[in-house]
């Protein structure tokens, strides 16, 4: 495994809340959408919850690849449907979903469709600048690499 990888996963993690407002998007049939979504990040990945009647469950359903954003960060990823909110196994969620949004948690939690989805990402990439020189960082988690290009002309 790459140390400088490992090294740089953590620092990002590390940096990131454990809770935050994204734009998730997903597709299906040849038709992509974007929605905001709550947050909550544990151990290196993102969780969030939704109606299994929703549009973006059933695109999940069929196209488990998707993608937030937030900041000036990107990631893609895979999504599995791991259960409900409530769920024993879930309880790291609903301590965390419940403390940082907490209306959400009392409309939506306990209704029987809602649904625990894992994100598990896959790439992560964004912008930045250095004494006004600006870079791209990328966080590569199926090669384990992580890497840092300025880019032309800076």
């Amino acid at each position: 495994m790459n140390n400088d990888f490992e090294k740089q996963k953590r620092h990002f993690f590390e940096n990131l809340t454990s809770h935050k407002i994204m734009v998730l998007s997903t597709s299906a049939d040849s038709r992509v959408s974007s929605r905001t979504v709550s947050v909550i990040i544990h151990n290196g990945k993102f969780y969030f919850q939704t109606d299994e009647n929703y549009l973006k469950f059933k695109q999940l359903s069929v196209n488990p690849n998707a993608a937030f954003c937030f900041d000036y960060y990107s990631v893609e990823g895979i999504c599995k449907c791991i259960g409900k909110p409530t769920d024993d196994q879930n309880s790291f969620f609903i301590e965390l979903f419940k403390e940082h949004f907490s209306a959400s948690y009392e409309l939506y939690s306990k209704l029987d469709t809602e649904r625990l989805i894992e994100f598990t990402p896959k790439l992560i990439y964004c912008w930045g600048y250095d004494n006004s020189k600006p870079f791209i960082e990328y966080w590569d988690f199926e090669n384990q690499k992580y890497n840092k290009e300025y880019q032309y002309g800076f």
